[in-house]
């Protein structure tokens, strides 16, 4: 029987965090979102359902999109940084109004920094290896990414071996229609990227792709037991 010996001790995942991916554990990933647009197809997420929405790094001013959010959503939304490849982001994230720190890797320098400032924090993991590095330096919820490569299979056998409280996150090629496999096989949560969301596309896009996972998370936590 699992215990959770296998977890880090202690283990306090971000309260914030914690009620915000109960509500709704779907990350929105808005890349290439432009400022001026940023709080528009905020609202079309959060009115859709969403609680948690980062913009990558690699997005134009990323940290004015983010304060425009942060402004723009009631105080239950998580607003993030994704693509945070290094630490010295941190403090201009949190400067922001920011309080999630979303990776692409496990750099344990980015999760210290990140936790020493009171954010949560979802490095990218690609092995159990980095996954348990991830959970004893503070990690929140691993990001498994990139997913359509690891696979359902990997979930699987991740979860035999991971707490169950710890939130797996497949990140790369999720779709409405593949949801169900993920979460039958142990994933908590999604992040989405360009089947969400694409640079200059209409908030009314935004809307209708939202409720669309919307509805296929609901339709897939029905059809998928745990």
């Amino acid at each position: 029987m699992q215990t959770d010996l296998d977890l880090p001790a202690p283990y306090r995942p971000h309260a914030a965090f914690t009620a915000a991916f109960a509500a709704c554990p779907l990350i929105a990933i808005l890349r290439g979102i432009k400022p001026a647009e940023a709080a528009e197809h905020g609202r079309a997420l959060y009115d859709a359902g969403f609680r948690l929405i980062e913009v990558p790094l690699n997005s134009p001013q990323p940290f004015d999109s983010i304060a425009a959010l942060r402004a723009a959503l009631e105080p239950d939304a998580l607003i993030g940084a994704g693509t945070v490849l290094q630490a010295r982001f941190v403090d201009e994230l949190a400067h922001a109004g920011g309080e999630l720190v979303v990776m692409p890797h496990a750099d344990t320098v980015v999760i210290r920094a990140a936790k020493a400032k009171g954010l949560a924090c979802a490095p990218g993991v690609a092995t159990l290896t980095e996954a348990f590095a991830a959970l004893v330096t503070g990690a929140d919820a691993l990001k498994m990414f990139p997913a359509e490569q690891l696979g359902v299979s990997t979930v699987k056998a991740w979860r035999a071996v991971l707490a169950k409280r710890v939130p797996l996150v497949p990140v790369g090629g999720i779709a409405p229609e593949n949801m169900a496999a993920f979460l039958t096989a142990g994933a908590d949560g999604f992040g989405l990227g360009s089947a969400l969301y694409r640079p200059g596309q209409a908030p009314s896009v935004t809307v209708a792709h939202a409720r669309e996972f919307i509805d296929g998370l609901r339709a897939a936590r029905e059809g998928a037991p745990r």
